[in-house]
């Protein structure tokens, strides 16, 4: 079996054999103009960044904007004339650079103890053991992969898990810290080994139900494990965004919706990954009572400090339309796609002129059940930490998280931090 390590050598040799150094993914690249980047060095540009794979020097300058600004979006992609695919050397190009320096560094283990509070402080005991535990392998035709960062907004994956109940799926849960997919450890920390550990235990682990298919939840996962490392491993199941699997049986959820849902709204997509866009807008088309208003995109493949929190400024532009289209007067709600999305636009409820929720809020309620509270958004409304706190902390004490209330205090601005990219990660507030 081949080694990550080895893996990246002979996907970082492709690159330096079949990139021309055109620079055309430089000039169609919409970070370029916004970070100002000197579009006349695109050759250049690209030149050091493929330079890195041959052992050149560390990035500077327009070269490491660029790389470092990188969200995603893919729009490189089809501009490419030799048909490579700039995103993932990109991709590449920053888990080399992370092998030499990391400025994210111990982010997996803050990033797990985040993860580990703001679940245990949401929700019961059986949830938060639904959730988190690691169920015994069993053939199942589908292995639901939670991810890591999505278990800190749970009532979207406990709505998910109610739609798959809907179409009678017989499935088990794999997610949290322990089965992450290895991005953080690879592209942010540069520690190959040991993503090569995480990322092969958890296609094992995968494995050991023998599924046909493996839903993610998790955009950052489907990117990793399904572009940027794609055939590292073999394997015996599909892989995909739990969107398209629910996208494909439209018929049998549209057979089942029951309810009206009398809203008007602003369905918030992304760039980088239209086909989920479109996987929703589909899933959302046959509610009754619902209007899609529009679907407006936002650049990158999902928000939070993998995608477009990358790039602040253009984030901050496209982010001022969204918000401005939603307080329209023809939307009543924002719905998001991703839980990255849905932490960071949760807090803009507050300005009271629209509803926040995410599409499987819909889906759940059209299916007649009631979606999982959003203690997630409860939370950030509140803004004042001692009232979370007197709330949260029964959830807490319940499933067996006991802190010093004070030090949890201090710690919760950064728990919930909206993970706005400034030129490193929140210590805390990553989403990927």
């Amino acid at each position: 079996m081949t080694s990550l390590e080895a893996y990246l050598n002979q996907a970082n040799t492709a690159y330096l054999d079949d990139c021309t150094r055109c620079g055309k993914c430089v000039e169609v690249c919409p970070v370029t103009p916004v970070a100002g980047i000197d579009a006349n060095r695109s050759s250049e540009i690209v030149d050091e960044i493929v330079g890195l794979f041959d052992g050149g020097p560390p990035l500077g300058g327009d070269s490491k904007i660029w790389a470092h600004q990188c969200n995603g979006c893919g729009v490189c992609i089809p501009a490419c004339p030799e048909d490579i695919n700039p995103r993932r050397m990109l991709m590449l190009a920053n888990t080399s650079e992370s092998q030499v320096v990391s400025e994210t560094p111990q982010l997996f283990r803050k990033m797990a103890r985040a993860i580990r509070i703001m679940a245990a402080m949401q929700l019961a005991p059986p949830e938060f053991q639904k959730l988190t535990r690691n169920p015994r392998a069993r053939d199942v035709p589908v292995v639901f992969y939670l991810g890591c960062n999505p278990i800190r907004t749970p009532h979207l994956l406990l709505n998910a898990m109610t739609i798959l109940d809907a179409l009678e799926i017989d499935y088990e849960t794999v997610g949290g810290p322990g089965a992450c997919c290895g991005i953080i450890h690879s592209k942010w920390e540069g520690e190959i080994d040991k993503a090569d550990r995480v990322s092969d235990g958890t296609l094992t682990r995968f494995e050991d139900f023998t599924p046909e298919h493996v839903l993610s939840w998790c955009p950052s996962c489907v990117l990793h494990l399904g572009e940027t490392i794609d055939g590292y491993r073999d394997t015996s199941f599909n892989f995909d965004h739990i969107t398209q699997f629910m996208a494909d049986r439209v018929l049998q959820l549209r057979d089942r919706f029951v309810r009206p849902v009398d809203l008007r709204v602003l369905l918030h997509i992304h760039d980088g990954m239209p086909e989920i866009g479109q996987n929703v807008v589909q899933l959302l088309a046959d509610i009754p009572g619902l209007t899609i208003v529009e679907a407006l995109s936002e650049p990158g493949y999902t928000c939070g400090g993998s995608g477009a929190d990358r790039s602040p400024e253009l984030k901050k532009i496209k982010r001022d339309e969204t918000i401005a289209r939603a307080e329209a007067d023809d939307v009543d709600a924002l719905v998001t796609l991703f839980h990255g999305c849905h932490g960071q636009l949760a807090k803009e409820e507050g300005r009271g002129k629209f509803e926040v929720l995410n599409w499987t809020d819909l889906v759940v309620e059209a299916l007649g059940e009631t979606p999982h509270a959003d203690m997630n958004k409860r939370y950030r409304l509140q803004q004042d930490w001692d009232m979370v706190l007197d709330e949260g902390e029964i959830y807490l004490k319940s499933n067996g998280v006991n802190m010093d209330r004070e030090w949890l205090k201090g710690l919760l601005p950064d728990i919930f931090a909206q993970s706005e990219f400034k030129g490193g990660l929140e210590s805390f507030g990553t989403s990927n």
